[in-house]
């Protein structure tokens, strides 16, 4: 898989540009989502306002899925790494594999659930520490 994501630096008044970050994901510890093992996250970048997103693995057990449909106000993009499910999107629904990539809107109604017999995993980034409607 080769999926490569631009997106500008966007600086806040006051808070130093981070420098370069180097890491390994399988150093960083699993937190549960919600109590559950079912669900895990990685957070793969800091959390630092100097940051202006976070990027996480989001490992799904056969059968898990999020717990409630989400909307949030930024966007994001979404690889998935392995495994497969059914991803909606506002009122769609998605089968998703290995392979494709996600974006999501700011605003917009999604959800996940692993289908199939192995563990369903993606990266995805969201832009955190910046507000989408900032720049208007």
């Amino acid at each position: 898989m080769s999926n490569t994501i631009e997106k500008p630096y966007q600086p806040l008044e006051g808070v130093s540009v981070p420098g370069l970050l180097i890491g390994n994901e399988g150093t960083v510890i699993s937190q549960p989502l919600q109590g559950g093992k079912a669900l895990e996250v990685r957070s793969l970048i800091p959390d630092d306002p100097a940051f202006d997103f976070v990027v996480n693995t989001m490992t799904y057990q056969p059968g898990a899925s999020l717990p409630a449909v989400e909307i949030h106000v930024m966007e994001h993009g979404l690889a998935m790494l392995t495994g497969g499910g059914i991803y909606r999107l506002n009122d769609k629904w998605y089968a998703v594999t290995a392979g494709d990539f996600i974006w999501m809107a700011p605003f917009c109604p999604q959800w996940f659930g692993a289908i199939g017999k192995t563990l369903a995993k993606y990266l995805i980034y969201k832009d955190w520490n910046r507000h989408p409607l900032e720049d208007l």
